[in-house]
């Protein structure tokens, strides 16, 4: 069975990822990459539009599955080489979390509920996964 996952990354990173078929996390980091598995559904939580910006969006800002392969480095110059994942980017909106968090399992009633997003990889459930996708108007990418 197809597990679902939040990854976290500001808009523009996932916007540059979504453009080219592919996700990082942790900063580049393959070990987070390698708990994927083909067909995982993933969902990127964007904190704020710019890295290390202060432009607050706390909004989904992609949905996908995840594609065969395994995490392969690439190398974005000045020695930065990063691990990337390809993807099949869905067609959604942007759904901002705000309306979802007394619904999500992740969140409800959690008055700290964005600690868990620090970790930048983590696994959710369907029902929430689900949840998510209907927020950004997408069919819903069913488990297995």
């Amino acid at each position: 069975m197809n597990k679902s996952w939040i990854a976290v990354a500001s808009a523009e990173h996932v916007r540059r990822g979504r453009a080219e078929g592919f996700m990082q996390v942790c900063h580049g980091k393959a070990g987070p990459l390698r708990r994927l598995r083909p067909g995982d559904r993933v969902v990127y939580y964007s904190p704020t539009v710019t890295f290390g910006g202060k432009d607050r969006l706390q909004a989904f800002t992609a949905l996908g599955a995840v594609r065969a392969g395994e995490p392969y480095p690439f190398d974005m110059g000045g020695g930065f080489v990063p691990f990337r994942r390809d993807v099949d980017w869905l067609a959604v909106g942007q759904a901002s979390i705000l309306p979802l968090l007394a619904r999500l399992e992740l969140t409800a009633g959690k008055k700290n509920w964005g600690y868990a997003f620090r970790f930048g990889l983590l696994e959710i459930s369907a029902a929430d996964m689900d949840l998510i996708a209907a927020a950004m108007q997408a069919a819903a990418i069913a488990p297995d």
